[in-house]
């Protein structure tokens, strides 16, 4: 089955071809980083007329790539929530009418559910039931995962996620948008131990995550130092540890709680190189499987919706015909994969 997945529910659009058969045979991706960049932040209707300008020829492009033509396409995912609702709606209209008239199924995706299916795509990863950390943005989350769709939340964010809190830090020491690349870029000239920051809700049991107390410390910190680029690589790098090692201490945790032995990171933060060396430094002490997508399949991209569209649709899932996209969607509403085989 040929999928064709259509990622646009942010400042992202992401176009991908999925095959079940052969794997992943093409994919694009147009970042709207230099168009938001002046405004310090993604404009939700700026966003949503790109998708428009984009999502066409970014198809055309895929295809082409992938050597297949418009009628070869079995079926159709699309970004369905959460995120922003313009950006969801044109993403799902060009999906569902295009979907129309091919007369082949369409499907829409939840956003989260791509990124935690992104590991799967390489050729290593486990097979459920694992742990997996979802770490972006707006996200901080450790989950069992017992099956596509089978999800039980083990630990959430509190407030800033790992993501936000990277891009707030950034931002309060004048970086660029979007701050979190910069301040890890920033991080890797900084030096061991000028800075120790809080591993915050570590001295505690329990799985949640809560990063806003870290940003805190770092406009501190940074009003303390005499603003030199020394200075703010010091500061992103603490920082970095913090995190990064607070993230690794709860995946350990979760491992031990669930006696799983497999864990995947997926979402923006995972492609942070210090958080990969400290999980994989884990991994070979304490013997567990670790997987990690490409770092180009950490950010949004149309290859994650393609395949979680694919293993959905494969299952006999797809939608009606209104266009329904959720700005908002908790990921324990899912219907399992293994469930509708199982009554299909």
């Amino acid at each position: 089955m040929r999928v064709l997945g259509i990622e646009s529910s942010c400042d992202e659009t992401g176009l991908a071809l999925y095959d079940t058969a052969s794997g992943l045979r093409a994919h694009a991706l147009f970042s709207q980083i230099d168009l938001h960049q002046a405004y310090g932040g993604v404009v939700p209707e700026l966003a949503s007329r790109d998708h428009v300008h984009r999502l066409l020829p970014l198809i055309r492009q895929t295809l082409a790539r992938a050597g297949l033509g418009i009628a070869d396409i079995d079926g159709i995912a699309y970004t369905a929530g959460p995120g922003l609702i313009g950006a969801l709606l044109v993403g799902a209209a060009t999906a569902r009418a295009l979907a129309w008239s091919l007369d082949v199924p369409s499907i829409g995706v939840h956003h989260m559910e791509g990124h935690l299916l992104a590991p799967l795509l390489e050729n290593d990863a486990p097979a459920p039931p694992f742990v997996a950390l979802l770490v972006s943005g707006g996200h901080s989350q450790l989950i069992e995962v017992a099956a596509i769709g089978a999800y039980r939340m083990l630990g959430d964010t509190l407030d800033d996620a790992a993501g936000e809190a990277f891009d707030k830090s950034a931002k309060l020491m004048g970086l660029p948008y979007p701050g979190g690349p910069e301040l890890a870029r920033v991080a890797a000239a900084g030096r061991p131990g000028q800075h120790r920051f809080s591993r915050p809700m570590c001295d505690r049991p329990g799985l949640d995550f809560s990063f806003s107390g870290l940003k805190t410390q770092v406009m501190l910190a940074w009003k303390a130092s005499d603003h030199s680029e020394q200075a703010r690589a010091d500061i992103a790098l603490a920082f970095e540890d913090a995190v990064t090692e607070t993230l690794a201490i709860k995946c350990l945790r979760a491992l031990q709680q669930t006696g799983l032995r497999s864990l995947i990171v997926a979402g923006g933060v995972g492609a942070n190189r210090q958080l990969r060396a400290r999980l994989g430094e884990a991994a070979r002490r304490d013997g567990f499987k670790l997987a990690f997508p490409r770092p180009e399949f950490c950010t949004d991209n149309g290859a994650m919706i393609a395949f979680a569209g694919a293993k959905r649709l494969q299952a006999g899932l797809h939608d009606g015909a209104s266009i329904d996209v959720r700005p908002r969607w908790p990921l324990e509403e899912l219907v399992a994969v293994a469930a509708v085989r199982t009554t299909s």
